[in-house]
């Protein structure tokens, strides 16, 4: 089982970024949970959000407490938010940043596993023409954690996509390359 936690702000996208990783592991085969905590419920509050992934049915129904990865959408978060707690050495914490794993190191209480970023912005505003972190950082915890195949992973989102913006057409492309770019653009 592969267990993830992801720590945004409201409005940013961890939660759907979350159902969206549970949506693309169960068109894999996989057994997936995917659930929100929220504190404040309003725009810019933090929220965690938790995704399981299994090849085997999961009876554990709480959060996560030792996650095998962390998604940390908003760089803000790790000023306030402990972000490396109970997260696993040998899995890793991925920040969407436009700095350097070793760039940010040190804000991560002493973390011993790996550390990668992502600058989910530039690859949002150049992809979508928008700062949707959601999106890239969607893509990069597939192809930091492995829990779906890439290649599968695009083509399933790619038919997801087609479904939810049937209305939008002129949206899916831009998705698709920002996935696609994200996935390569992991650094650490």
């Amino acid at each position: 089982m592969i267990e993830i936690r992801w720590h945004g702000r409201g409005g940013q996208g961890a939660k759907t970024a979350s159902q969206l990783l549970a949506d693309a592991a169960f068109m894999a085969g996989k057994y997936v949970q995917s659930f929100p905590e929220y504190g404040p419920e309003r725009s810019g509050a933090p929220i965690t959000a938790y995704n399981r992934i299994s090849d085997e049915r999961c009876s554990i129904h709480s959060n996560i407490y030792d996650p095998d990865y962390v998604a940390v959408v908003d760089e803000t978060l790790l000023e306030s938010v402990d972000v490396t707690a109970g997260l696993k050495e040998a899995g890793a914490v991925i920040v969407n940043t436009s700095k350097t794993p070793d760039e940010i190191k040190e804000k991560m209480n002493g973390y011993k596993g790996r550390i990668c970023t992502i600058d989910a912005r530039k690859i949002s505003m150049l992809c979508l023409g928008a700062y949707f972190p959601n999106t890239p950082m969607l893509a990069a915890v597939v192809a930091v954690s492995g829990c779906v195949d890439k290649k599968q992973f695009l083509k399933d989102m790619e038919g997801s996509y087609r479904h939810k913006f049937a209305k939008k057409p002129q949206v899916i492309e831009g998705n698709l390359k920002c996935l696609s770019l994200s996935m390569d653009s992991v650094k650490g």
